[in-house]
């Protein structure tokens, strides 16, 4: 979590927890709190930009997700990320009205990405 944050920042990213900044110094011991707590942080930038940096995912055990990942290289810095069927999924057991919101939006291509 911590290098997730610190990458975060080194691009001009700000860091919240709910409606409030994530407290600083960014260190070891908070950051093993929110992991502890499965706490959700956000990135925000410019122009609506907004990462979630969420420890859980609604219907999964984070071990068989992780288990399944993909890793991506970008710039020499591998990245994990979830499987695309595992994130859909997700999203539609969550059923939160952003999750609605970008499965009715992406349908089309979601099913051409997840039939390849």
């Amino acid at each position: 979590m911590l290098a997730a944050w610190q990458a975060c920042e080194s691009v001009g990213l700000r860091l919240w927890s709910g409606n409030e900044p994530v407290a600083k110094p960014l260190d070891d011991f908070l950051a093993e709190r929110v992991v502890e707590r499965r706490a959700l942080t956000k990135a925000t930038g410019d122009e609506g930009l907004e990462i979630d940096l969420t420890l859980e995912m609604a219907g999964f055990e984070f071990d068989d997700v992780w288990r399944e990942r993909r890793v991506f290289r970008v710039e020499g810095v591998e990245i994990p990320v979830a499987r695309l069927k595992h994130i859909v999924e997700s999203k539609a057991k969550a059923n939160r009205p952003k999750d609605r919101l970008f499965l009715e939006t992406h349908a089309e291509a979601l099913k051409k990405l997840m039939d390849d």
